[in-house]
This record gives structure tokens, C-alpha cells and sequence, in this order.
């Protein structure tokens, strides 16, 4: 072999090499970013390929799949898509997957379905109930966790856009513009100033830390409360006097800012905050397994700011699944179970999230919230046979506060002759009319509370 015969085949095996190292790095190093690239068709032309598994409420499958003939063959169906579009949220062709599509997207991908914890029954009564109004209600079964109810109003209907082209890009564009956000997932994604629904974690706190020792005792409360280091009062609505002095029992059924006001400074910002993130609030790290918005209690405040985030104002803030988490803990003894919405992938399982409340405080929160109820601002929310603990709320919002309120009602029930609690629950409804603060948690919020947990009880 001649000396450029040898020099021509190194030359070629070095090429060679060159080309298997260059391979390499393509398929293996680079792999991920050509995956991700928007520009590379590959993985979706893979993923609509066959029919994707199915999400399924109780034993019913939501969604589907259509063949389309085209050269994505598939492309994703939904069944009732405004009712459980905040429990599925949406797998399109064009702009992704959210909520379980994505969650669960490595099972749903390949074929296989996925079961949710939804009742069907509560998420019809909840939708129903919401109506025309915006809001949402969340719905859980404070004994194991279970989501059971996940509804956002006005909704969307996932199947609008889950194809390709214009009809698909025009859907989406009416989405995104409506100014009633309807693809905003209100009972999961948007906190809201809970009013005062946040005066049973002020009692917790109180109780907790022995500010209050006896839930019948006066609780040296003026009425109208000046704010410390303000020239700001306090004051209730018409409660004709009721509120001065009034014990925690009281102050909890007919909802006394003046009372619960104090009892946040007096209990103080530690303490306040410890039970608030006992609860969940401050947690970037909640998952259902899809995200959580972060609920809000600020641990950073002066006493007079102290005074109006213990009535749930200021700048507190929550998620209507955090204001379920607050009534769930409370009906289940104490301790808060991980809020789930998957049975069957992702190794949500039944799993304490926080022991909130020591037992005995817990019982002394059920009496309070079932007082309420029988004697209280919640008498919307009674249930014939049934054992029925709540607390109404309103909070004030928008702009200097000039919006219209918003009405939160939280409640948990069991039957008369089970301890068990069946069902917690947490609802808001923006822009609600009321004359007077917790009328309108109890005329707006509570029914709708009730008629959630009816369809679970049956």
C-alpha cells in the first residue's frame, strides 16, 4: 500500500469516527434540546398517533379520542368539557397539556387511563349551584384527602382547541381575550381575601397557644376595636351591640370582626403564622399533583395589620382548595390529609400533610362551626340528618375596597350517626350583593355549600 493510499484511508476512517462522534452527540447529548425545540413535529406526530388513555370520573370516561385523517391521526375529546375542564384542563395539538392532562401525561400518552377521586355527583351539584355566578368550590373528603369537587365558573370547553388550525387558534384566541377569564382556574389557581372564613384559623391560633382557655368566657373585646398604633376603629356590622365582650363561642357564630381583631394581636404574628402555614397557607410547594397557587398569610406585619388579616383581610389571601384544607382539618380531628385527585397514578395516596390542632382543640372548632350553623350566620347550610359545622365569610375587594364583596362559605358534614366526616368544602362567589357582611357568605355561598354536600351524603 502506497503512503497516500495509507494517508487517504486515516483520512477516511478519521471522517468515519467523526461522523459516529457526531451521531452521538446528536442523538444522545442533544436529544433533549431537539425534543423540546417548538419546531420539531416528531414528538407530536408521536403522541397523536394513537388514541391517548382516557381520564375517568368514577367509572365514566371523560374524555376521548377522535380519529381525524389527517397527519396527526388523533386528537383529543371531551365529554361535559365546561364541567370538568378544571379537573382535566386541556391536551392540544397546538398548545400543550395542563392540570391531568399534564400530570398524567406519561400514563395518558401511551394509552393507559387514569382515575380521578371526583365525585360526580358533588361536581354536578357544585357546577349547577354556581350557575351563571363566578366563582368555585372545592370539595374534599377530609378523612383520606380526596378531591371530590373542582369547579371553576365560567368555564371552557377543552375540545374547542384541541386540534390544529384556524378554528382551533380562533377558539383560543376568544379564550384568552374574554374578560371573565374563563380558562383562569379559580378553585385552584386564584387566591382571594377570604373575609372572614380566616376567623376559624384565628381561633385555632387563639386556642392553640391558650390565648383562649375557654370558648364561654368574656373575651374583653370593645366594640368598635381601635386598630394598635392607629387612628383606625374596628367595627361590626349589625350585630345591635352583641359583639362587646362577646365570648369566642359568640364572636364565632355571628362573626365579630372587633373580637377576632384582638384575638389576632393578642395571640400574636408567631403564632398566627405558625398556624396559618399548619394549614397550608405559604406553601409553594402544594400539589394535587398539579399546582397550587400559593395561599398568602403575611408573617411580616405591625400589630394593626395583624388585626385585619386575623378576619381574613389585609393583604391574606387564599385559594378556595386552601379555605376546604382549613374545614377538612377541623372535621377530621386535627389532621389534614394530603389533597389528592388521581386514585390510580402518581402515588397520591392517603398521607397526613400537616397535624394541624391537637384533638382537643379540634372538637372545640366543631362545636363552634356547628353552633354556627344551628344559631349562626350558616343556617343555610342545615342538612336534615346530618351533623353540619360551618362559617360564612365576606371580604371586601377590588380597589380601595369599592368592588363588589365576595362571599366565601366553609363547611364540613357527616351523618347524625356516623363520626366520620363525608365531606369539607370551600366556596366563593365574586361580586356578590349583600347589605350586610356574612348575609352574604350565608344567602350566596352557603347554599351551594349544602347542595355539595347533599350529593355527597347520598
Amino acid at each position: 500500500m502506497t503512503a497516500h493510499t495509507r494517508h487517504a484511508a486515516a483520512f477516511c476512517l478519521l471522517l468515519f469516527t467523526a461522523l459516529l462522534v457526531n451521531a452521538v452527540r446528536v442523538q444522545v447529548l442533544d436529544a433533549p434540546a431537539y425534543n423540546g425545540n417548538p419546531a420539531n413535529r416528531r414528538p407530536v406526530i408521536a403522541r397523536f398517533d394513537h388514541p391517548r388513555g382516557d381520564i375517568l370520573v368514577g367509572s365514566r370516561a371523560v374524555t376521548g379520542s377522535r380519529a381525524t385523517g389527517g397527519q396527526l391521526k388523533y386528537v383529543r375529546t371531551y365529554t361535559d368539557g365546561p364541567l370538568y375542564a378544571p379537573v382535566t384542563g386541556f391536551a392540544s395539538q397546538t398548545y400543550g397539556a395542563t392540570l391531568v392532562e399534564a400530570a398524567a401525561d406519561e400514563a395518558l400518552a401511551p394509552g393507559e387511563d387514569v382515575r380521578t377521586t371526583i365525585d360526580p355527583a358533588a361536581q354536578r351539584a357544585a357546577y349547577r349551584g354556581l350557575g351563571r355566578k363566578k366563582g368555585a368550590v372545592a370539595a374534599l373528603d377530609p378523612a383520606t384527602g380526596r378531591i371530590l369537587a373542582l369547579v371553576s365558573t365560567p368555564s371552557y370547553d377543552p375540545g374547542a382547541f384541541a386540534g390544529t388550525g384556524p378554528e382551533a387558534t380562533d377558539a383560543w384566541a376568544r379564550l384568552l381575550d374574554d374578560p371573565d377569564q374563563p380558562m383562569l382556574n379559580r378553585a385552584l389557581r386564584q387566591t382571594y381575601p377570604p373575609g372572614s372564613a380566616f376567623k376559624t384559623v384565628t381561633a385555632v391560633a387563639a386556642l392553640a397557644s391558650g390565648t383562649v382557655t375557654d370558648v364561654d368566657e368574656p373575651t374583653d373585646s370593645p366594640d368598635p376595636y381601635p386598630l394598635p398604633g392607629s387612628t383606625t376603629r374596628l367595627t361590626n356590622e349589625s350585630t345591635s351591640g352583641a359583639c362587646r365582650d362577646a365570648s369566642l363561642r359568640l364572636a364565632y357564630q355571628i362573626s365579630c370582626n372587633t373580637v377576632f381583631g384582638k384575638l389576632g394581636v393578642d395571640t400574636g404574628l408567631d403564632a398566627m403564622a405558625e398556624t396559618a402555614e399548619a394549614f397550608g397557607f405559604n406553601d409553594p410547594a402544594l400539589r394535587i399533583p398539579s399546582r397550587a397557587a400559593t395561599s398568602v398569610f403575611d408573617p411580616h406585619m405591625d400589630r394593626a395589620q395583624l388585626a385585619m388579616s386575623a378576619i381574613g383581610q389585609y393583604n391574606t389571601a387564599a385559594t378556595p382548595l386552601q379555605m376546604a384544607m382549613v374545614a377538612a382539618a377541623v372535621a377530621n380531628g386535627g389532621a389534614l390529609m394530603q389533597p389528592h385527585i388521581l386514585d390510580t397514578y402518581g402515588g397520591y395516596g392517603f398521607s397526613v400533610y400537616r397535624q394541624v390542632m391537637n384533638p382537643g382543640v379540634a372538637v372545640e372548632m366543631q362545636q363552634l362551626m356547628t353552633a354556627a350553623v344551628t344559631d349562626g350566620t350558616g343556617r343555610n347550610a342545615a342538612i336534615p340528618h346530618a351533623v353540619v359545622g360551618g362559617k360564612t365569610g365576606t371580604a371586601q375587594n377590588g380597589e380601595n375596597n369599592r368592588g363588589l364583596p365576595l362571599a366565601w362559605f366553609i363547611s364540613w358534614a357527616h351523618p347524625d350517626r356516623s363520626p366520620t366526616p363525608s365531606v369539607a368544602v370551600a366556596v366563593v362567589v365574586e361580586d356578590a350583593a349583600a347589605d350586610r357582611a356574612d348575609i352574604s357568605g350565608g344567602g350566596n355561598a352557603a347554599p351551594i355549600a349544602r347542595a355539595v354536600m347533599r350529593a355527597v351524603l347520598r
